[in-house]
Protein backbone atom coordinates (compact mmCIF):
# COMPACT_ATOMS: atom_id res chain seq x y z
CA UNK A 1 0.00 0.00 0.00
CA UNK A 2 1.35 3.42 -0.94
CA UNK A 3 1.84 5.87 1.92
CA UNK A 4 1.84 9.65 1.93
CA UNK A 5 4.17 11.50 4.29
CA UNK A 6 2.27 14.00 6.44
CA UNK A 7 4.97 15.38 8.69
CA UNK A 8 7.89 14.76 11.01
CA UNK A 9 7.95 14.66 14.80
CA UNK A 10 10.37 17.28 16.07
CA UNK A 11 10.05 16.75 19.80
CA UNK A 12 7.95 16.19 22.89
CA UNK A 13 5.53 18.66 24.45
CA UNK A 14 4.62 18.51 28.13
CA UNK A 15 4.51 15.41 30.28
CA UNK A 16 1.52 13.48 28.90
CA UNK A 17 2.99 12.17 25.64
CA UNK A 18 2.15 14.91 23.17
CA UNK A 19 4.45 15.29 20.16
CA UNK A 20 5.29 18.38 18.11
CA UNK A 21 4.89 17.74 14.38
CA UNK A 22 6.27 19.77 11.49
CA UNK A 23 3.50 19.30 8.90
CA UNK A 24 4.43 18.59 5.28
CA UNK A 25 1.26 20.28 4.14
CA UNK A 26 0.07 23.84 3.80
CA UNK A 27 -3.15 22.68 5.46
CA UNK A 28 -1.98 21.59 8.90
CA UNK A 29 -5.61 21.27 10.03
CA UNK A 30 -5.65 18.03 8.00
CA UNK A 31 -4.63 16.23 11.20
CA UNK A 32 -8.08 17.07 12.64
CA UNK A 33 -9.72 15.18 9.77
CA UNK A 34 -7.71 11.99 10.22
CA UNK A 35 -8.67 9.19 12.61
CA UNK A 36 -5.12 7.82 12.69
CA UNK A 37 -1.57 8.08 11.34
CA UNK A 38 1.18 5.58 10.71
CA UNK A 39 4.54 5.84 12.45
CA UNK A 40 6.73 3.16 10.95
CA UNK A 41 4.34 0.27 10.42
CA UNK A 42 2.29 0.96 13.54
CA UNK A 43 -1.09 2.70 13.42
CA UNK A 44 -1.73 5.36 16.07
CA UNK A 45 -5.13 6.95 16.57
CA UNK A 46 -5.10 10.72 16.93
CA UNK A 47 -6.60 11.49 20.31
CA UNK A 48 -6.12 15.26 20.30
CA UNK A 49 -4.83 18.01 18.01
CA UNK A 50 -3.82 21.57 18.80
CA UNK A 51 -1.44 24.09 17.25
CA UNK A 52 1.53 26.24 18.19
CA UNK A 53 2.46 28.64 15.41
CA UNK A 54 3.11 26.50 12.32
CA UNK A 55 3.38 23.22 14.25
CA UNK A 56 0.74 20.62 15.05
CA UNK A 57 0.73 19.17 18.57
CA UNK A 58 -0.68 15.64 18.55
CA UNK A 59 -1.62 13.20 21.26
CA UNK A 60 -1.22 9.75 19.72
CA UNK A 61 -2.44 6.46 21.12
CA UNK A 62 0.36 4.43 22.68
CA UNK A 63 2.50 7.50 23.37
CA UNK A 64 1.57 8.11 27.00
CA UNK A 65 4.40 10.04 28.63
CA UNK A 66 7.24 12.42 27.86
CA UNK A 67 9.80 9.61 27.60
CA UNK A 68 7.73 7.84 24.92
CA UNK A 69 7.17 11.14 23.09
CA UNK A 70 10.90 11.96 23.14
CA UNK A 71 11.62 8.51 21.66
CA UNK A 72 9.47 9.48 18.65
CA UNK A 73 11.64 12.49 17.75
CA UNK A 74 12.68 12.34 14.09
CA UNK A 75 9.95 9.85 13.13
CA UNK A 76 7.83 10.54 10.06
CA UNK A 77 4.04 10.33 10.12
CA UNK A 78 2.22 8.79 7.16
CA UNK A 79 -1.25 7.87 6.00
CA UNK A 80 -2.23 5.21 3.49
CA UNK A 81 -3.10 6.86 0.18
CA UNK A 82 -6.46 5.06 0.22
CA UNK A 83 -7.31 6.83 3.51
CA UNK A 84 -6.19 10.27 2.33
CA UNK A 85 -8.90 12.91 2.08
CA UNK A 86 -9.62 14.29 -1.39
CA UNK A 87 -7.76 17.46 -2.32
CA UNK A 88 -9.24 20.70 -3.61
CA UNK A 89 -8.82 21.50 -7.31
CA UNK A 90 -5.27 22.53 -8.33
CA UNK A 91 -3.83 21.03 -5.14
CA UNK A 92 -1.48 18.04 -5.22
CA UNK A 93 0.26 15.65 -2.91
CA UNK A 94 4.02 16.27 -3.04
CA UNK A 95 4.54 12.55 -3.68
CA UNK A 96 2.60 12.93 -6.95
CA UNK A 97 4.76 15.83 -8.12
CA UNK A 98 8.24 14.48 -7.38
CA UNK A 99 9.93 13.19 -10.52
CA UNK A 100 7.63 15.00 -12.95
CA UNK A 101 9.28 16.47 -16.03
CA UNK A 102 9.63 20.24 -15.91
CA UNK A 103 9.22 21.94 -19.27
CA UNK A 104 9.12 25.52 -20.48
CA UNK A 105 5.98 26.97 -22.02
CA UNK A 106 7.25 26.13 -25.51
CA UNK A 107 7.91 22.51 -24.52
CA UNK A 108 11.68 22.82 -24.05
CA UNK A 109 12.84 20.37 -21.34
CA UNK A 110 14.19 22.01 -18.18
CA UNK A 111 14.71 18.99 -15.91
CA UNK A 112 12.71 17.10 -13.31
CA UNK A 113 11.13 18.07 -10.01
CA UNK A 114 13.55 16.83 -7.34
CA UNK A 115 12.06 18.32 -4.17
CA UNK A 116 9.42 20.65 -2.77
CA UNK A 117 10.47 23.05 -0.01
CA UNK A 118 7.49 24.23 1.98
CA UNK A 119 7.79 27.79 3.25
CA UNK A 120 5.31 30.04 4.99
CA UNK A 121 5.15 32.40 1.99
CA UNK A 122 4.92 29.80 -0.79
CA UNK A 123 6.36 26.45 -1.74
CA UNK A 124 9.55 26.27 -3.76
CA UNK A 125 9.90 23.64 -6.47
CA UNK A 126 13.48 22.36 -6.67
CA UNK A 127 14.31 21.43 -10.25
CA UNK A 128 17.29 19.28 -11.22
CA UNK A 129 18.51 19.85 -14.79
CA UNK A 130 20.25 17.38 -17.10
CA UNK A 131 23.69 18.18 -15.62
CA UNK A 132 22.49 17.60 -12.05
CA UNK A 133 22.42 21.31 -11.17
CA UNK A 134 19.54 22.31 -8.91
CA UNK A 135 17.63 25.56 -8.77
CA UNK A 136 14.34 26.61 -7.25
CA UNK A 137 11.17 28.03 -8.73
CA UNK A 138 8.52 29.70 -6.55
CA UNK A 139 5.30 27.71 -6.80
CA UNK A 140 3.14 30.66 -7.85
CA UNK A 141 1.17 31.33 -11.01
CA UNK A 142 3.78 33.72 -12.41
CA UNK A 143 6.19 30.77 -12.77
CA UNK A 144 4.07 27.60 -12.66
CA UNK A 145 1.83 27.68 -15.72
CA UNK A 146 0.33 24.23 -15.41
CA UNK A 147 0.64 20.82 -13.78
CA UNK A 148 -0.48 17.63 -15.45
CA UNK A 149 0.16 14.67 -13.14
CA UNK A 150 -1.52 12.22 -15.54
CA UNK A 151 0.78 13.17 -18.43
CA UNK A 152 3.77 13.66 -16.12
CA UNK A 153 4.85 17.28 -16.50
CA UNK A 154 4.95 20.74 -14.94
CA UNK A 155 4.91 23.66 -17.40
CA UNK A 156 6.91 26.67 -16.18
CA UNK A 157 7.76 30.22 -17.16
CA UNK A 158 11.44 30.91 -16.47
CA UNK A 159 12.78 34.43 -16.15
CA UNK A 160 16.42 35.36 -16.84
CA UNK A 161 18.70 34.43 -13.94
CA UNK A 162 16.30 31.96 -12.30
CA UNK A 163 18.39 28.90 -13.26
CA UNK A 164 21.46 30.52 -11.71
CA UNK A 165 19.68 31.11 -8.38
CA UNK A 166 20.60 27.71 -6.98
CA UNK A 167 18.65 26.17 -4.11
Amino acid sequence: MEKLRLGQITGAVGLKGEVRVYPYTDYKEKFEELPHVLMGEKKHSIQNVRYQKNMAILKLSGVNDRTAAEACKGEFLFIDRADAPPLPEDTYYVADLLGLAVIEEDGTPVGKLADVIQNSAQDLYVVEDEEGKRFSIPAVGAFIRGINVEEGFIRVHLIPGLRESGV
